[in-house]
């Protein structure tokens, strides 16, 4: 990852909020994985290169963050405390399985969220954000994903999104001239649902870690399927994966997931 001079501060806006006083992770991680330097493509059509984040605490919102170069990523900090690091990855991300967009649309009517959501207000998966504001994606059990050599068959959840216009990102030119949502929402749109294919229906997790491989910023107006799946669980930890395919069933990104559960009083 390049060391650039003079970063700009990092400012998460209260729309995008996950908990009600802090950013949605996703989102958070997403905006400072675009610090990752000369690696990212300059027409936003081509693929970014894979960054893991971690998140060490809430990111504040509507805070400046200043953000520093650190071993070899970048840190945003508060108050001089870090709040998310950045680094590139050479992880490498398996994609979930596809799923068909009929039984991805069917699957939102059974989303959990619809019943008990520990944060409804969050911008990627929360029931109270109107259209056109959250992204509204709603993801239900789906069949379980298939068992790939020595690995069971894992639970899986899907549903589907398409970018509104006003989460295009404001950028002066695209490799093929569509225009596409931003790196950060694209982040977000992948984070929750992972935390829906865990264990989130059991107790409450926020995102400690997420690392991402976005191979092409998804198309504003078109129909997308988002497909999560759970990998494991140990103690406070659980572990998940997810990927967006677009119309035409091809990989617009893959993130895998590391969740802590937490006490609700700290969000209360």
């Amino acid at each position: 990852m390049s060391h650039l001079p003079d970063l700009p501060d990092l400012v998460v806006p209260s729309r995008f909020c996950g908990p009600p006083s802090s950013g949605n992770g996703g989102w958070s991680s997403g905006a400072i994985s675009a610090y990752a330097g000369a690696d990212c493509p300059e027409d936003r059509a081509r693929p970014w290169p894979t960054v893991s984040v971690s998140l060490l605490a809430p990111p504040p919102l509507e805070v400046p963050l200043p953000v520093t170069t650190a071993d070899g990523g970048v840190v945003a900090w508060h108050d001089g405390r870090p709040v998310l690091a950045a680094e590139c990855s050479h992880d490498e991300i398996r994609d979930v399985a596809p799923v068909g967009v009929d039984e991805a649309r069917a699957a939102s009517a059974s989303y959990a969220g619809l019943v008990s959501h520990p944060f409804p207000t969050c911008f990627a998966c929360g029931t109270e954000r109107p259209p056109g504001d959250g992204l509204r994606i709603f993801p239900g059990r789906v069949s379980d994903a298939p068992a790939e050599d020595d690995e069971p068959a894992r639970p899986r959840v899907a549903a589907t999104w398409t970018p509104h216009a006003s989460v295009a990102e404001d950028f002066h030119a695209y490799g093929d001239g569509t225009p596409r949502a931003g790196l950060p929402v694209t982040w977000a749109a992948l984070d929750c649902v992972g935390g829906w294919a865990g264990d989130l229906e059991e107790r409450l997790m926020v995102l400690a870690r997420m690392t991402t491989r976005v191979d092409s910023l998804p198309v504003i107006g078109e129909e997308h399927v988002l497909v999560g799946a759970g990998i494991g669980r140990e103690g406070r930890k659980s572990w998940t994966t997810s990927t967006m395919y677009d119309a035409d069933g091809r990989v617009v990104g893959s993130a895998q997931h590391l969740w802590i559960a937490v006490d609700p009083t700290d969000f209360a």
